[in-house]
């Protein structure tokens, strides 16, 4: 299906109207798994012509993303992952650990951006980092694209190497994402230690269903140990 290359149109406003020299690319992939990781890359490209065919990686076959992959970790100023893991999710929930890989990838650059172009419409980032989202900017910007395909390899290597344990879930096929066959082991087999076990999809399973988290929320603790939430009556 044709599709539009991504530019550098984003990026050049940027740096046009905040004085930013080095922006970053900023894409996550997990956040709708039931297990694993959310992973986030932060990508800094210049403003240099990109690798062809360089797109959002969801557009992308499985042969074509690996092969760009490899071409984009030469081509890149610079790259960095960050993670949160399952627990973590659990913990702090989707947002907060959205932040937490995000501010992990970019704390990892070797360069510090003025500037970051964010996929999507909401940000997840927040100050003090200078913030600009954009919707579908995995298909419209070139570093968020970068990202977006250098961040859904490295997932997908990680579950591929988790799943060897658990061969019954297909991680490797999958990459933790629901699936039939996915549903099929959770019923047999229950989560693993690499499942986000505060999740709905735990309320479908009658057998496993006591192993489910509840996330508590500041406002509940507070409330739970006789606090108030601050509302002035």
């Amino acid at each position: 299906m044709p599709y539009e290359p991504p530019t550098h149109t984003v990026e050049r406003s940027l740096r046009a109207t905040t004085g930013a020299k080095i922006v970053a690319g900023v894409d996550e992939v997990g956040r709708g798994a039931w297990a694993g990781p959310v992973s986030v890359c932060a990508a800094v490209t210049g403003l240099r012509r990109p690798p062809a065919g360089l797109t959002d990686s969801k557009l992308l076959t499985p042969k074509r993303r690996t092969g760009l992959a490899e071409v984009l970790g030469d081509w890149v100023t610079a790259y960095a992952l960050g993670h949160s893991s399952p627990e973590e999710i659990d913990a702090l929930g989707m947002t907060v650990a959205l932040r937490l890989a995000a501010v992990r990838a970019l704390e990892a650059l070797p360069v510090r951006p003025d500037a970051v172009i964010l996929d999507g419409k909401h940000d997840y980032l927040g100050a003090p980092w200078r913030v600009r989202t954009v919707i579908k900017g995995d298909q419209s910007c070139i570093a968020v694209a970068a990202a977006s395909v250098l961040a859904k390899v490295r997932r997908d290597a990680m579950m591929a190497e988790l799943g060897v344990d658990h061969v019954e879930f297909d991680f490797a096929g999958n990459a933790g994402y629901p699936s039939p066959t996915h549903r099929t082991a959770l019923e047999e087999y229950g989560p693993t230690p690499h499942h986000r076990v505060s999740w709905s999809y735990m309320d479908a399973l009658p057998r496993w269903r006591h192993l489910k988290k509840v996330r508590v929320t500041p406002e509940a603790a507070a409330l739970k140990a006789g606090g108030q939430l601050g509302f002035d009556f």
